[in-house]
């Protein structure tokens, strides 16, 4: 189980959620806006961290394979406007797709995950997800209090965060914002976020630059490999690796996986929307 649920983040920070998501639930903004813990009497000082990678009414769309079968569409949307929450800006993010063709038959997913992402510190405020995966149904609603470092996951239950911590989404965008100005090959970089109750730290490791051609074109590219453990899952730590461009956005353009049965592989199919000039090779 510990196993699995390091894949879920790994694949959630670097490249949108392996969960394929769809638009199947819908909570009123005004109801969100009710649940999102924002203190007006703070107990400390929330650190602002500056974003260049995305902005408002960005959206990305990816193709999955799983082997050669086509398994399905992720799509992730930075809604067009900000949200005000208690005199702070936030970004409402919502990742929606579906599985489709034959993968659809035998292992049919509709998943939705959202996030409420705190524009000046880069750190999120309510995180969604309601995910059926194969008839397994998971609902969660965690609302953070970066304040007190406490997120609370529901029932009751608040559970104790490292400073800094993202969701699965949020990770996500946050891991776009990393500097790479300086990036040596085998530098490890670090991202802590809580999933399913737990913290797990994302490490991914900093291979080097290459140049990738895709749908959208040819690019210089970084390329990271996250650092996963080997066994049921993975046959070796390198079995994960994936492509950002290398400018400002860090989109992900493709992320492939050796896994002990099969592959998988992402690629991008569009990107709109984007903050800055891409590192297209003319």
């Amino acid at each position: 189980m510990k196993k699995i649920k390091q894949i879920a983040i790994i694949a959630s920070a670097v490249i949108a959620t392996v969960g394929l998501s769809s638009a199947g639930y819908f909570i009123s903004n005004e109801e969100k806006l009710d649940r999102i813990i924002v203190s007006n009497t703070p107990h400390k000082d929330i650190p602002s961290r500056p974003n260049e990678a995305f902005k408002e009414g960005e959206v990305l769309s990816f193709r999955l394979h799983y082997g050669l079968m086509d398994a399905g569409v992720i799509n992730m949307e930075v809604k067009p406007e900000l949200i005000d929450v208690a005199g702070r800006k936030v970004y409402h993010v919502v990742g929606h797709g579906y599985s489709k063709g034959t993968f659809d038959w035998f292992y049919k997913v509709r998943d939705r995950y959202e996030t409420f992402i705190d524009k000046d510190a880069m750190l999120p405020w309510m995180f969604v997800r309601r995910v059926n995966e194969g008839g397994v149904i998971i609902n969660q609603d965690y609302t953070f209090n970066h304040y007190t470092n406490k997120v609370d996951v529901g029932a009751g239950e608040k559970v104790d965060i490292p400073a800094g911590t993202q969701d699965m989404i949020s990770a996500f965008y946050a891991a776009r914002n990393i500097d790479l100005s300086n990036a040596k090959e085998g530098d490890v970089f670090t991202i802590n976020s809580i999933v399913d109750k737990e913290i797990w730290p994302l490490k991914i490791r900093f291979v080097g630059r290459e140049k990738i051609s895709c749908d959208l074109g040819t690019f210089n590219t970084v390329k990271f490999r996250p650092i996963v453990q080997k066994g049921r899952i993975f046959k070796h730590e390198e079995d994960l690796n994936v492509w950002l461009t290398d400018d400002k956005n860090h989109i992900p353009l493709r992320a492939q996986a050796k896994l002990v049965v099969g592959s998988i592989k992402l690629d991008i199919m569009s990107a709109k929307n984007l903050a800055n000039p891409t590192s297209e090779v003319k």
